[in-house]
C-alpha cells in the first residue's frame, strides 16, 4: 500500500535520512520502525520505498523523489529525458504541455521551463508523487485528476498552443510485463484520437511495439544507450519535424546524442510475409535448423551469406529500428547476415562503433565438444567470454565443461549459420 502522506511526513523523512546515514540493514530498519510504533502495514510501505531509493538515485540523479516500484519502472530516466527536452520547439516556448498519464513525473522533469506543464492522471497517488517530485526538481506544474481521453476532447481551443506527451500504461500490476505489447491503456487507437486535439505531441511506446500499427505522417524514434533500447517514441503534428522517418538515437548518461541513424519509413520492412510469420507462430514447438529466432524480424534487413572476416553485434537501437542493415552496408556494401532472424552481421570490413561491436573471426566449427575444444587449443585460448544468440544453454556451465587452457583470451559465439548451430571464435579488431 502506497501512502504519500506517510512517506512525505517530516518524521518519516527524518527516519529515512538517519537510516541511510547509519547504513542500517533491513532487519535493523524493521526493528527501529517497530519500536517507533509504526504498524506492520506502515513499516512495509516505508521499507518498500527505502529499497527503491538507490534505484531512484541511479535513474534520476536524486534520491529525494517519491514513487512506488511500478511508477519507477515505467518512468523515463534522466538521460533519455534530457535528450527529449530538445524536441520541444523553442518558438512555442510559452505553450502548454499536458503530461497525460503523468505517473511520478519522469516525462515532465526535463520539459523546458518556459512551457506551462499540467500533469494529468486518474490515480491520486500518482498525482501526489508528481506534485512532490516536480517540487523536488524546482519546477512549477499543475495537476489535474481526469481521464486523459475526456480531457483532450474538452481542452481544444482553451490554450494558445497545446502539446501533449503520454506514456500509456503497459503493465497490469506491479512486476508483471504485458506480453501483448499492444495492450496499452489508453490504446494507440485512442492516443491517435487524443492527438487530433493538440498541435503536436509525443507518445512513448515499448521498443517492441509493432511499427506497422503506427500511423503515417508521424516520426518514429528508437532511444537507448550502448546496451539497450528503452523506448519507441512517436512524434505527432508539429513535433514531427521529419514525418515518415525512422530514427535510432544512442544517448550517453548526460543526455547527449552519441550517434544517430535515420531512413525514410518503409512499410515493407514492418510487415512480415505469410511464410515467415507462420514460422514465427510455430517457433516454440520447433527445434534445430527449423527454428527461426526473433532478434531480426524481417528478411529485408540484410541478405544471408557466408562467414567472412568480421562478425558484428548491432546496437539494440539499430536492431529495434531495423536500421542496422543500412548502417552496415554504408560501411561495407557486401555486409550480410549469416542466418535468418539473428542479428549478427558478417562483413569484410570492420563495422564502426558505437553502432556496432565488431569482432575479428579467428575460426569456426560445429558445436560439439571435440570440435570446439580443438579450435580453442589451436589458438591457445584459456579465457573465454561466451555469447549466445539462437542457442540456449548455461554459459558458465559450458565454459566449465570446455575446460579451456591457454595464454590467450577470446570471444566464443554459439549461434547459427543458415539455421544450423555453429561456434565462432573471435577477438576484437585492433
Amino acid at each position: 500500500m502506497f501512502s504519500a502522506s506517510l512517506l512525505t511526513s517530516a518524521k518519516v523523512q527524518e527516519f529515512i535520512r538517519d537510516a541511510f546515514k547509519r547504513k542500517l540493514d533491513a532487519l535493523q530498519v524493521s526493528t527501529a520502525l517497530s519500536k517507533a510504533g509504526y504498524s506492520s502495514e506502515d513499516r512495509a510501505t516505508i521499507m518498500n520505498y527505502m529499497a527503491l531509493v538507490p534505484k531512484i538515485q541511479e535513474k534520476f540523479g536524486s534520491g529525494n523523489l517519491l514513487c512506488d516500484k511500478l511508477a519507477l519502472e515505467q518512468s523515463t530516466a534522466q538521460d533519455i529525458g534530457r535528450w527529449k527536452a530538445n524536441l520541444w520547439p523553442s518558438e512555442y516556448g510559452s505553450a502548454t504541455v499536458h503530461d497525460l498519464c503523468c505517473g511520478m513525473g519522469g516525462d515532465s522533469f526535463f520539459i523546458p521551463d518556459s512551457f506551462k506543464v499540467i500533469g494529468v492522471d486518474l490515480d491520486e497517488n500518482r498525482l501526489a508523487m508528481y506534485r512532490y517530485n516536480i517540487a523536488a526538481f524546482k519546477k512549477n506544474a499543475e495537476t489535474h485528476c481526469a481521464d486523459v481521453r475526456e480531457l483532450a476532447q474538452n481542452s481544444n481551443g482553451k490554450e494558445m498552443v497545446v502539446f501533449f506527451t503520454i506514456d500509456p500504461a503497459r503493465r497490469a500490476q506491479e512486476g508483471e510485463n504485458q506480453r501483448d505489447l499492444r495492450n496499452l491503456a489508453p490504446s494507440l487507437e485512442e492516443v491517435i484520437e487524443i492527438s487530433r486535439h493538440y498541435q503536436g505531441g509525443m507518445v512513448k511506446l515499448p521498443p517492441g511495439y509493432p511499427p506497422a500499427e503506427i500511423p503515417d505522417g508521424t516520426e518514429i524514434l528508437y532511444l537507448g544507450g550502448h546496451s539497450d533500447c528503452r523506448e519507441c517514441l512517436v512524434l505527432f503534428g508539429t513535433l514531427a519535424k521529419h514525418p515518415d522517418t525512422v530514427r535510432a538515437v544512442m544517448v550517453d548518461k548526460a543526455g547527449n546524442a552519441l550517434a544517430q541513424w535515420s531512413r525514410s519509413r518503409d512499410r515493407s520492412q514492418e510487415t512480415l510475409d505469410d511464410e515467415f510469420q507462420e514460422k514465427l507462430d510455430r517457433n516454440d514447438s520447433l527445434e534445430g535448423k527449423d527454428r527461426t529466432y526473433r532478434t531480426a524480424t524481417s528478411r529485408n534487413d540484410l541478405p544471408i551469406g557466408e562467414i567472412v572476416k568480421f562478425i558484428s553485434e548491432p546496437a539494440p537501437v539499430l536492431i529495434r529500428s531495423h536500421l542496422f542493415g543500412s548502417a552496415a552496408q554504408a560501411q561495407d556494401p557486401e555486409s550480410h547476415l549469416i542466418s535468418e532472424g539473428i542479428a549478427y552481421v558478417a562483413s569484410n570490413e570492420p563495422l564502426p562503433a558505437p553502432g556496432f561491436t565488431c569482432y575479428q573471426v579467428m575460426a569456426h566449427s560445429e558445436i560439439s565438444t571435440g570440435s570446439v575444444r580443438a579450435m580453442l587449443k589451436e589458438h591457445d585460448i584459456g579465457k573465454l567470454t561466451l555469447k549466445l544468440r539462437g542457442v540456449h544453454l548455461d554459459p558458465d556451465a559450458e565454459i566449465k565443461r570446455l575446460k579451456p587452457k591457454g595464454k590467450n583470451s577470446a570471444i566464443l559465439f554459439y549461434t547459427r549459420k543458415a539455421g544450423e548451430k555453429i561456434a565462432l571464435l573471435g577477438k576484437k579488431p585492433v
